[in-house]
């Protein structure tokens, strides 16, 4: 059993969660996952890890509540304890040596962009982040954010709160002012997409983390099979980390839409839906 340690919302319906899980945390580095199940009765549902405390042997996850795991999940309290959480699965980030860097995460993304922010900035890196949200409600991470980068920028679809407009628009400015050895696009399909398809008039490296439908984890269902380079590969054991200038983004988006209709029925019911 896996005991919280530490929860709180970031937002609504966004919440932080820390796991005492030692042996993962010895292990996990920036850009992994784990698969976790609440109770013998669960399903497994793969969460990227938004942060890790090697000395206290915490793991720290950040979940939307969007399904029935998701909502029993964020109903359990410090003290409580998680029956599986396995990990850390799949390959860690491959950085290189960059000198400049650009994290760009969309919504929820951003826990997972926060990672790849930290270990960039303690590595020496110039580091900028650009954060982008619906609005001002659904803003989070920003203290977080602000201590591992030099320059944080954070944009809003409706304008409620910092600047109005797209991460596109502040990536095109920033690749315009100063050379970019590394872009990392973690968050909504058309971002990712967006993103790397600008980096690619740029002749930036851009890598993008993806979300496929996944299963068990460990590369046997290929559900998360993914066309990169027109090559499949499967996401929880070759990625989630790819080049984000090989990936077919609309494949992907029509392979995450493929069970929708099942999922909204299971919701609506209370079973498993999306998570």
């Amino acid at each position: 059993m896996f005991k919280i340690t530490e929860k709180r919302f970031l937002c609504e319906n966004v919440v932080y969660m820390s796991i005492d899980a030692p042996f993962v945390a010895k292990k996990v580095e920036p850009g992994q996952f784990i698969i976790l199940r609440i109770d013998e009765f669960g399903e497994r549902i793969p969460l990227t890890v938004a942060d890790f405390d090697k000395e206290q042997g915490t793991v720290s996850i950040i979940f939307q509540t969007v399904g029935n795991t998701t909502k029993k999940l964020s109903m359990l309290k410090v003290g409580d304890s998680i029956a599986d959480f396995v990990g850390p699965l799949g390959k860690p980030t491959e950085f290189g040596a960059p000198k400049r860097a650009i994290v760009v995460g969309g919504g929820v993304g951003c826990a997972i962009a926060h990672p790849s922010a930290k270990a960039l900035y303690n590595m020496g890196v110039k580091t900028d982040v650009i954060a982008g949200f619906r609005n001002k409600d659904i803003v989070i991470l920003e203290k977080e954010f602000e201590a591992v980068c030099d320059n944080l920028y954070i944009t809003t679809d409706d304008g409620s709160y910092k600047r109005k407009g797209l991460v596109t628009e502040v990536l095109r400015e920033l690749l315009e002012k100063e050379p970019c050895d590394l872009v990392i696009a973690i968050g909504p399909i058309p971002m990712m997409k967006f993103v790397s398809a600008l980096t690619k008039e740029y002749g930036v490296k851009t890598i993008v983390s993806l979300n496929p439908i996944m299963i068990d984890g460990t590369g046997m269902c290929g559900g998360c099979r993914v066309t990169v380079g027109g090559e499949v590969k499967f996401a929880c054991v070759d990625g989630p980390d790819f080049d984000g200038h090989l990936v077919d983004f609309d494949n992907l988006m029509k392979r995450n839409g493929f069970y929708k209709n099942e999922e909204n029925h299971k919701c609506r019911l209370g079973g498993n839906g999306n998570v």
